[in-house]
This record gives C-alpha cells, structure tokens and sequence, in this order.
C-alpha cells in the first residue's frame, strides 16, 4: 500500500506506505552504497540513487478503496532519491575535503533542477538523517531527497509567516532574522563573507544551529560558483563543530529549505536556510520529543541559546584547530 491520506484536523496530508515495513534487513557484512555491490558504479565520488522502497513514486499505484466524504486519499505521487555522499562506507560531512563537498552541492543542485521539471511536484526537500539515535540503519555517509506533490504543513506554515511579514514590512523576515542575529552576536557560531552559522533565538533543540545565506536567495540554483564553494566550507564546518562538541559523530537530522516549485512566485519573501536538529541535549542524554512537543507542537528546550552557542563556539574553534585553520 502506498498513498497518501487526508487529517482534516490540521488539513495536512499523511504518507502511508505500508510496503517499506518489509524493507530487508541488510547483512552487516554487506553494503548496497559501497562499490562492488552490485547496485552502485565501482568508480563514484557522490552519487544519486533511486530508493528501492520509495513512500512516493511517478507510477504511485491506485489507493485503496477506503475514502469516504471525509476522509478523502490521493494517489502517493512524487520522487525519493538517496543521495551518496561517498563510497567510502565508513567517512562523514566533516571528514570530507572541501571540493568534494562543493560536488555535493552541485549534485544536489541538479537534482533540484531536475525534480523541479515534473509540474507535479510541489516541493522538493534535501534532507540527512545520521545516527542510530534518528533511526539510521544504513551507516553509509547519505542523504535523501523527497519530492512532494504537496507543500508540507510546516514548510506551508513557515511560507505564511514569511508572506505576512513581507506584506507588512516590505522585508524578508529571514533576513531580518539574520541582522537581528549578527546585530546581538551572542548565538552566531561563525559566519565567513556569504554565509552565517546561528543557534536561532527559538531553538527548539540544545544544539539545533541554523545555516542561512546572507545574500537573499531562494535555493541552490542561485547561488554563485563562490557562494556554492563557500557553502560547502560551511557544511563542513558546521557538522565539524557538531562533532567536536563531545568528540563522537554527533546524530543530527539536516533540513534544507528551499522555495516550493511549479506554484506561486515567493522569490520577494523567502529565503534559502539550513537547519540542523541534534536530538541530544548533553553527550549522552537524548532530547526525546514527548507528549508536549508531538501531541501540541508546543516545544521545550531545556537550556538557554546564549549558553549553547557559547559551547558551539568553541566546538568551532576545537575542530579548526583541528583542521589547522587556526
């Protein structure tokens, strides 16, 4: 079964796609990602996949004879692609050398451009999962990317918010945000000329950092070849810091937001921005999101910005050291 079904409590679409619980479970001793398994080219430096067990597809199947005048159900529509980041099975973001990420950023790139292409698809979303923790099962370093046939409720939401803002203030909010962070200086982790790095006056998470571009731009497509570059420095930094914050590969679940496609026009009012959500709150203490955070949307973080920014500064510093860019 793969469709999507109606919530007419918060008018938002839900994937049921029954068909990925007999995903197998993979031998350890065997990886598909890695050269010499037969699924991937033997020479590769990043790569794009098409899943094998994709919650959407350009050929959904007809949904299941179970609608009714209320709950209505669609076709399950849309694109789900892994993205490799390298054969190496074991490497991650930050161990990665500068150019090899800017590839990154190119393939990502394209891929926006081409799922972009099918007037069907409404939002195509970039994203990370790494670790156990946010339920990874496959170690090797990859992301994916979804594209929707709908605008997700939050992304709808935060598109909103932006609009109102724009229409009162004849400003980005975004960028707003932006000055407000480099004006008070206290939660920006790093920046470099096209970039900033900020733990967000709203955090949700201990450690949930922001990339947002200083330019105002909507997505990958319009960044300039040293922008491009530059972003890929700052992914790697920006995990790099992460990482050396307690010296492990620190779990995270990586976000990029991008304007929706084939609909209206919001290049006046959105703005392109990363965001990263670490599901720890100290080395070894997970902040799970119970019953206030899931059933109300109503977050908790149990720490002050200010602070946490204070230790990801250092984090920073730790990893260029490390690097030896310092």
């Amino acid at each position: 079964m793969a469709e999507l079904r109606w919530n007419p409590l918060i008018k938002d679409w839900v994937m049921i796609a029954s068909h990925r619980q007999d995903r197998p479970q993979m031998p350890k001793d065997w990886c598909p990602f890695c050269p010499g398994s037969g699924k991937v080219p033997d020479h590769f430096k990043v790569l794009k996949y098409d899943n094998d067990f994709p919650a959407l597809s350009q050929n959904p199947p007809k949904p299941d004879d179970v609608a009714t005048d209320l709950y209505k159900t669609k076709p399950a529509y849309g694109k789900c692609e892994v993205i490799l980041y390298s054969p190496e099975h074991t490497v991650t973001l930050p161990q990665l050398p500068e150019d090899h990420i800017r590839e990154l950023v190119d393939l990502w790139t394209s891929r926006f451009e081409e799922i972009s292409k099918d007037e069907n698809i409404k939002y195509v979303f970039i994203f990370e999962n790494r670790g156990e923790v946010v339920g990874v099962t496959m170690p090797h370093p990859h992301g994916q990317i979804y594209g929707y046939s709908v605008v997700p409720k939050k992304l709808e939401l935060e598109l909103e918010s932006c609009r109102e803002y724009f229409e009162e203030k004849n400003r980005c909010l975004i960028c707003d945000m932006i000055k407000d962070e480099m004006d008070f200086g206290g939660r920006v982790i790093f920046e470099n000329e096209h970039f900033i790095v900020f733990l967000p006056f709203f955090s949700e998470y201990p450690y949930g950092i922001y990339i947002a571009s200083k330019r105002h731009v909507q997505n990958l497509t319009e960044l300039t070849e040293d922008e491009k570059n530059s972003l890929a420095k700052t992914l790697k930094q920006a995990a790099g810091t992460l990482d050396s914050l307690f010296d492990y590969a620190f779990p995270y679940m990586m976000c990029m937001y991008q304007n929706p496609v084939n609909g209206e026009n919001v290049s006046e009012y959105y703005h392109f921005h990363i965001a990263f959500y670490p599901p720890m709150r100290s080395a070894d203490k997970v902040k799970f999101n119970a019953s206030s955070e899931t059933g109300a949307w109503a977050h908790c973080n149990t720490t002050a910005p200010e602070e946490k920014a204070e230790e990801l500064r250092q984090a920073y510093k730790k990893f260029m050291e490390k690097e030896g860019s310092i």
